[in-house]
């Protein structure tokens, strides 16, 4: 039994986590490589590396081996911009007001990487936390790493490594030799420092430099103007900033992270390390691949052109113009990376172009319309375009579109031709000879009174659908597919079938105006005409609603009998809600200014039209005062003037009476007073009335 216990397993041996701190998390860099961190698994940069030993052994160990619990990363660290909210795959942020306050933050960490490739303003901070780690290496608990994140800028200066060959690859032991760009010199100088600090008690401060090429993927950064301008697809090229031979070594954000985790487990021995794919790729080479997204051409355009752009900053415009070649030797033969793209941007543009557009919610939304004549398919398609920014894709309009195209590539120079033609279509197969398809195109409507056949409709409007705007942004087919055979060539994300009686359809064509009618085929004749064929061609057995149930594709059926509104603003705000939000980058700064201008517009008018109704009114008021003080006045005259007329007809009996009885006697002792003179005239002139009263007896 004894012998039983000692070949049971132990037990289980735990890997603790490790706590590691990035500044700036919600900067592109750190957020993903924060976002790595927190789904590894401490030491799994290791167990590949000894697999095949561990296989050999397994078999004589099973009995005996120890069951192992692995720990996780705990992501904690800083903020760029202290009001965004903790993201999501942070254990913690710190907010912090002193030095004092983040270094107790720093002391609990095991791990620390500093990133100074997006924000030049962190290399202060990051030189006082590793000058006070260092100084306080002796209290640590536990050992502690840390990594300064810096760029290969501060090699953009460098000497070629061989005069005669300017094209020999830098590696890591050249960085002794290392020149940086004029606007990167701090840079290096923070380099050397945490290089300087990690030299005293390694085993204790362990200190390491990591200069990253120009970082792609997910959502991009530096990257970003190109992929957006492509994606948009406002303009017929790409511009590449001068002739674009320049060498611009690069590497994936999450290849970039997987390098931090391989320094943090294999502790290499050298302070100094380049991260970078394998690609050698020029500007010209990159620019190109990313146009695919788009129109698929470049233009080159000077270099000062692109700091005119207010989309790059300064930054950006340097790591795109820096021109080196260089070599990671040591992360190939010494790390353990799950490559995401070593072979750079250009082998794995269509990853990098899925990656963007799913980081960013780029999706196209893709909607078909259709029902019958005046039912109002188009003036709902146009709203939902504007609305949703989409291709508005209207069969006349594809088919003028691309006889145009082909008019032109007939007298395009054979040169142009040939790269015309090797493009392709969705099947694979070239677009021919465009003279011969413009002659096909011309007899075939020449024999249809003008019209053209489905198979070269639907021909044109595949190619439309496939289009990268199309494939980028979505669109609106307006009143296409049209009959079964077509809707079987065609599909939409959104179906919806707008329906209505035919006598409300008739009366709404009775209501227009006689200058919309005139020239379309809303005149009486010709729209009982094609309302009989729609009807014909959409009967319950053979329904072009049908092919989209066969492919679980379910229409969306909105009666518009009920709806008086001309605009269909009530359709229109139905199907937006179905549909949901638009998935693109929302107006452009074309289109910002313009709204803003609008908006200070109405503001304007809107300001104006108050401020002259509040002139109105208090003009209004004052003339309201006016005529009420005057009316007020008037009558106030007219009660004076009877008052006066009441009191003069009431003062007569009292006038006669103070004539008769009172004045004579008064009028004697004022004589009498002017005799005697007393001393009180008033009291005298009392005492005579008194006694000389003609009603006292």
């Amino acid at each position: 039994m004894a012998g039983d216990d000692d070949e049971s397993p132990g037990p289980p041996e735990k890997i603790r986590s490790k706590r590691i701190f990035i500044n700036n998390l919600d900067s592109f860099v750190a957020r993903y490589v924060g976002k790595y961190f927190s789904n590894a698994v401490v030491g799994s940069s290791l167990e590949d590396q000894h697999e095949d030993e561990e296989q050999n052994e397994e078999e004589a160990t099973s009995a005996k081996s120890v069951p192992v619990v692995k720990g996780k990363y705990q992501v904690v660290g800083t903020l760029k911009n202290p009001e965004e909210k903790k993201p999501d795959f942070a254990f913690e942020v710190f907010n912090y007001d002193t030095h004092d306050q983040l270094f107790e933050y720093l002391q609990e960490c095991d791990i620390i990487i500093y990133n100074i490739t997006e924000a030049a303003e962190q290399i202060e901070e990051a030189s006082w936390a590793v000058s006070a780690l260092h100084s306080d290496l002796e209290n640590f608990e536990s050992p502690k790493i840390f990594i300064l994140l810096s760029t290969i800028m501060v090699w953009a200066q460098t000497k070629p490594v061989d005069p005669e060959d300017p094209e020999a690859a830098f590696t890591e032991d050249d960085y002794r030799k290392r020149k940086p760009h004029t606007n990167f010199k701090d840079h290096i100088s923070l380099e050397k420092l945490v290089v300087k600090n990690g030299k005293t008690k390694k085993k204790r401060f362990t200190t390491y430099v990591v200069a990253a090429g120009v970082v792609y993927g997910m959502d991009e950064s530096v990257f970003h103007f190109f992929f957006k301008e492509a994606w948009l697809g406002l303009n017929p090229t790409i511009p590449c900033f001068g002739d674009g031979k320049n060498v611009i070594p690069t590497i994936h954000v999450n290849d970039l992270a997987s390098v931090l985790q391989n320094i943090t487990e294999h502790k290499p021995k050298t302070y100094y390390i380049l991260a970078l794919d394998d690609s050698k790729h020029t500007l010209k080479d990159i620019v190109k691949a990313i146009s695919k997204l788009g129109p698929g051409k470049i233009q080159h355009i000077p270099k000062a052109d692109g700091l005119l752009n207010n989309e790059i900053t300064q930054s950006d415009f340097d790591h795109l113009l820096v021109n080196l070649t260089m070599e990671a030797f040591f992360i190939k033969e010494n790390f353990n990376i799950h490559w995401v793209a070593e072979s750079g941007i250009v082998e794995n543009i269509q990853t990098l172009f899925k990656e963007f557009k799913q980081s960013r919610g780029l999706m196209p939304i893709k909607i078909a319309i259709f029902g019958p004549p005046a039912v109002g398919k188009t003036s709902v398609a146009e709203k939902l375009a504007k609305h949703y920014k989409l291709h508005h894709i209207k069969i006349k309009d594809v088919i003028n579109e691309a006889i145009a195209d082909l008019e032109l590539r007939t007298t395009l120079p054979d040169a142009e031709e040939v790269e015309e033609a090797e493009e392709e279509d969705d099947e694979g197969e070239t677009d021919g000879d465009p003279q011969e398809l413009l002659d096909h195109i011309r007899e075939n409507m020449g024999q249809s009174n003008g019209r053209l056949d489905d198979m070269n409709v639907i021909r044109f409007i595949k190619k439309k659908l496939l289009s990268m705007p199309c494939q980028n942004q979505g669109f609106i087919l307006d009143g296409f597919p049209k009959t079964y055979l077509q809707t079987k060539e065609l599909f939409g994300e959104h179906v919806f079938a707008l329906g209505s009686s035919d006598e409300f359809l008739k009366q709404r064509i009775l209501n227009l105006p006689e200058s919309v009618v005139t020239g379309t085929h809303y005149t009486q004749e010709r729209f009982l005409r094609h309302l009989a064929q729609y009807r014909e061609q959409n009967t319950e057995d053979e329904t072009l609603l049908n092919y989209f149930d066969e492919i679980e594709i379910h229409p969306t059926h909105i009666d518009v009998s009920h709806d008086n509104d001309a605009e269909n603003m009530p359709v229109v705000q139905q199907i937006i809600q179905m549909v949901g939000k638009a998935k693109n980058y929302g107006p452009t700064a074309e289109e910002l200014k313009d709204l803003q201008r609008k908006e200070a517009d109405e503001r304007l008018a809107r300001e104006t039209a108050e401020r002259a109704e509040q002139e109105r009114r208090e003009a209004e008021e004052t003339a309201e005062k006016l005529a009420r003080w005057e009316e007020w006045n008037k009558r106030l005259e007219e009660v004076k003037k009877q008052e006066q007329e009441f009191l003069e007809a009431h003062s007569i009996p009292l006038r006669n009476y103070l004539m008769q009885h009172v004045m004579p006697t008064l009028t004697q002792g004022l004589i009498e007073c002017c005799k005697v003179r007393p001393d009180d005239p008033v009291d005298f002139l009392a005492e005579y009335l008194f006694k000389n009263n003609p009603q006292v007896e």
